[in-house]
């Protein structure tokens, strides 16, 4: 059983090991609330609904109004708190700086982020998930590293249990971090509001709380191996399967290109939220006049306030990128984990503008380290020359295609979905209560 956020970026991830194990002859389903249950049936997986609607447009419709609310204060002369408005960047959790990890920040991380991971897996999603879990009786329940359902489930039918992760390993990194500095204090004085929460949402059902609940009894991991963040937890890697959803390839991508061409994206995922953080004008400016071909994949909505569109560049609402990438010289795009990695599956350099959700700075300097690609300096405040020359040099400078041929081998050579069935088998058989 496979446990998914309901964002599509978050079963995209998913869906090649869960078909993997459906070849090898097991019998596999997904749980999801009711806005994914169409995306995870157009898999041509079986779909279990569970929970009420996790509503996206009015979490960030209150991100925008507080952001609003906050600038208009300072407009006025006025402090705004930013824990109101921006608590991301007071307490981050890809902090990397010592000198800011101290007791105090990552406890304020910690227990941010449970408020997020509760809110995520709220009781009544979590029954339906537990009931459904013990009368299918899983025998390994295979969770997105935010849907802490899962594991609760899994605990509650004595089921093996795995995280999938859709990203750098944060929370991992988080609580290895923050237990390190419990270890230094008093047992007395112990506080992990991740672990309370657990616990007591699993005296709900007459279970115990163990530590493997945290993290999983073992990790999937998809991001190649030189760019995983160095957390002590025991990883199964596997290879990133790109997958964009029902699709069709368009005509003209099958049409030889007169010139290079260059992907531009925003994502799916913020665009159903209105998230999009990049100016539109301002990345169309940026390519208006290169010598190559844009494939722009934005919206109406996106391309509102838009004056002319270009001569060179192609907006379409939505293009397959794992059909698309092979085809392209180079890509822009917003940092997310299916963008940066389809990318690198297909060895595409990239310009990277981070949105700033998670981990997409800090996945965008691993681009740049990497010499795969660039990205911009402050994403608060990039402009259509700095993209530009960005561009400029990561389509006329041989070095970006070389490293990022070098990460496609990377990636090629982590095991397939399929090569790590047996040993998915094993660790269940190792690990399951019952």
């Amino acid at each position: 059983m496979f446990v998914t956020l309901p964002v599509k970026a978050h079963l995209f991830v998913q869906v090649s090991l869960a078909w993997a194990l459906r070849a090898a002859g097991h019998e596999v389903c997904v749980a999801g609330q009711s806005q994914v249950v169409d995306d995870i049936t157009h898999t041509g997986l079986t779909a279990v609904p569970i929970g009420a609607p996790l509503d996206h447009e009015a979490a960030m419709a209150e991100v925008r109004q507080r952001q609003e609310e906050s600038q208009e204060a300072e407009e006025r002369g006025e402090e705004a708190h930013p824990w109101e408005t921006e608590w991301e960047k007071v307490l981050d959790i890809s902090e990397s700086r010592p000198e800011k990890l101290t007791h105090d920040y990552l406890h304020g991380v910690n227990t941010v982020w449970t408020f997020n991971i509760q809110t995520l897996s709220p009781p009544d999603m979590i029954d339906d998930l537990v009931a459904f879990a013990r009368t299918w009786l899983p025998d390994l329940v295979i969770w997105d590293a935010l849907m802490y359902a899962g594991p609760v489930a899994a605990k509650a039918c004595g089921a093996a249990h795995a995280r999938m992760l859709f990203s750098l390993d944060l929370l991992g990194r988080m609580h290895e971090r923050y237990r390190g500095e419990l270890a230094r204090r008093p047992a007395e004085v112990w506080d992990d509001p991740l672990e309370e929460w657990l616990g007591a949402a699993l005296e709900r059902y007459g279970c115990a709380y163990s530590d493997d609940l945290m993290l999983g009894q073992w990790t999937i991991d998809p991001v190649p191996p030189s760019m995983r963040l160095s957390v002590d937890l025991p990883y199964v890697p596997v290879r990133f399967v790109p997958y964009n959803g029902r699709a069709e390839v368009p005509d003209w991508l099958s049409e030889p290109a007169d010139r290079r061409r260059l992907c531009l994206t925003l994502g799916l995922s913020l665009r159903s939220m209105g998230g999009d953080r990049a100016s539109v004008v301002e990345l169309l400016e940026a390519v208006a006049d290169l010598d190559v071909e844009v494939v722009a994949t934005l919206n109406a909505e996106q391309l509102e306030g838009v004056g002319k569109i270009p001569d060179n560049v192609r907006a379409v609402d939505f293009v397959p990128l794992n059909e698309l990438l092979p085809t392209c010289s180079a890509i822009v795009h917003q940092g997310g984990f299916g963008q940066v990695q389809t990318a690198m599956a297909h060895g595409v350099p990239q310009v990277v503008l981070p949105n700033g959700y998670w981990d997409t700075v800090l996945r965008s300097r691993q681009v740049q380290d990497s010499g795969a690609g660039l990205a911009v300096d402050d994403p608060d405040r990039v402009s259509a020359v700095e993209i530009r020359e960005k561009l400029v040099r990561v389509l006329e400078e041989p070095g970006f295609a070389v490293n990022a041929a070098r990460l496609r081998a990377e990636m090629l050579a982590t095991p397939a979905p399929a090569e790590i069935v047996p040993l998915l088998e094993r660790l269940t058989a190792e690990h399951r209560a019952r």
